[in-house]
């Protein structure tokens, strides 16, 4: 219903934007056409998802409403531990620190080296450029590594403590009585298992640089490489980003066994790895489903967002939309916005569900 209003809603908007401009005469502005264009192609999307998404669920109503149930109980985990849902916020301060950081200790780098005085003979003028030595290229190197590294890691210790919280609550007979484990599983973390994390998160680098290193040389090679070397650099790019997608799957999953036996990243990578395997037909279905819900969950808040903004800029001001020259831009802004905070939070969803799933077919 929700995605059935927002495209009737986008149609009213974009037949009431299109009577605005007919009453421009000829002398129509170019940013409100721009604008009766940019409704007009919001609500062909909007109806061809409509379309799309009424198919699904009349197809896969039994696996949908075994995924909204999977999400359901992750639900009432998150209830049952309302401060995880501040992880996102912490991993986010953490990459931001971490980030200022490796901006510094870049700039550091590139003004070391052997100081070269230069003296400019026209208007006598002096400057000092600073040559880099052997040593120092191998520096950029390993602050390049590090970056993605540590990046990874701190990404890896959100997916770790959300999989111990809701494991806690999971296996939890007594939940009337069950505390947030949030603090507790940290230290769990930290004093037994970073190696673990750091290891998995270091798998993912080894995967990441070399994709970089061919993006990379796309682009230094873009117009000049035959079709035969274009066509190679694309399918190794495409093979490292799906190994890189399921390392990360197996990886979530490891830890996970983890949090739950406390066996090293190794061993629960293998009993992970057996664990989906004799499962991947319906893990693999499961998981889609899932995914497709989270996604209509992260376009249900962008498409809110969007409703509010129209409602908000009809009725503010003159009680019109005539007053704005273009409303499908902020609309568009404030909808993206919305769609990659959602993003940041369901993924706390995500990680729930999807270890809710991997524990049944465990058991």
């Amino acid at each position: 219903m929700f995605t059935l209003s927002v495209t009737v809603l986008l149609w009213y908007t974009y037949v009431q934007r299109k009577k605005d401009m007919e009453g421009f005469g000829e002398m129509v502005p170019d940013s409100i056409k721009e604008d009766v264009r940019a409704f007009l192609i919001y609500s062909i999307i909007a109806t061809v998802f409509f379309v799309v998404l009424l198919l699904v669920i009349l197809v896969m109503r039994k696996r949908v409403a075994f995924a909204v149930e999977l999400l359901n109980q992750a639900g009432k985990g998150l209830i049952a531990m309302p401060l995880l849902l501040i992880q996102p916020v912490w991993t986010f301060i953490a990459l931001l620190l971490f980030f200022a950081y490796w901006c510094v200790v870049m700039l550091f780098l590139s003004v070391t080296g052997k100081p070269i005085q230069y003296n400019n003979t026209i208007n006598g003028e002096m400057h000092v450029e600073y040559q880099e030595g052997e040593l120092i290229s191998y520096f950029w190197w390993y602050h390049v590594i590090g970056l993605i590294w540590i990046a990874e890691f701190i990404l890896a210790c959100q997916q770790f403590v959300i999989g111990a919280c809701v494991a806690d609550w999971y296996f939890t007979r007594d939940k009337k009585s069950f505390s947030s484990p949030i603090l507790r599983n940290i230290g769990y973390l930290i004093r037994y298992h970073f190696g673990s994390v750091a290891f998995g998160s270091f798998i993912i680098t080894l995967v990441k640089i070399p994709r970089a290193i061919l993006m990379y040389m796309q682009s230094k090679m873009k117009g000049s490489e035959s079709e035969l070397v274009r066509f190679m650099l694309k399918c190794l790019s495409c093979c490292l980003w799906c190994l890189e997608k399921f390392l990360k799957f197996l990886n979530a999953n490891a830890y996970t066994v983890i949090a739950i036996e406390g066996k090293h990243f190794c061993f629960s990578a293998k009993r992970a790895f057996m664990i989906l395997v004799s499962n991947a037909l319906r893990v693999a279905a499961i998981n889609c489903v899932g995914d497709f819900v989270l996604f209509l969950g992260k376009l249900g808040v962008a498409g809110l967002t969007a409703l509010s903004g129209i409602l908000i800029l009809e009725c503010v001001g003159d009680h019109s939309s005539v007053s704005y020259t273009s409303l499908a831009v902020p609309l568009l802004v404030g909808a993206v916005f919305a769609y990659l905070i959602t993003c940041a939070f369901i993924s706390i969803y995500e990680v729930g569900s999807g270890d809710i799933t991997f524990w049944i077919y465990d058991v």
